[in-house]
């Protein structure tokens, strides 16, 4: 398995009436989650799309809601990977709070696409190369 950690302090224009993070910003923390979790593997989304020619789009987003995050409180995004890839690869997303409680849960599922065909293709070797020595 393979995690990675990063934080994202909660902004007033991301808060709603009540001074809770909108629940639709949660599916941005999880994209932010993903890409620092490329990016300290060494890989890009861009670098993928430009040197490999592959683009890796949602196919689906599961999240459940525990319990609000406020605005100005910092989280802490935990991002796991527990499979290697084959045509898909699938993100598993913690969202805590600064005293550790779960805010929100979920997972979110891409498949590997040519970006000039735009056809789904397998796991690209550049991503399996880095991927499977932390299995």
């Amino acid at each position: 398995m393979l995690t990675a950690q990063t934080t994202h302090r909660v902004r007033y224009g991301e808060t709603d009436q009540m001074g809770y993070l909108y629940h639709g910003h949660y599916a941005l923390l999880y994209e932010v989650g993903r890409a620092e979790m490329l990016r300290d593997l060494g890989l890009s989304y861009a670098e993928m799309e430009e040197k490999v020619g592959v683009m890796m789009p949602v196919m689906s987003l599961n999240q459940r809601f525990v319990r609000p995050a406020h605005y100005d409180e910092v989280l802490t995004i935990t991002t796991q990977l527990r499979h290697v890839p084959d045509r898909t690869i699938t993100f598993h997303i913690e969202i805590h709070n600064e005293k550790g409680k779960l805010v929100n849960g979920g997972s979110v599922k891409l498949c590997f696409v040519d970006v000039k065909t735009e056809r789904t293709v397998s796991v690209p070797e550049y991503l399996l190369q880095v991927i499977r020595p932390n299995f």
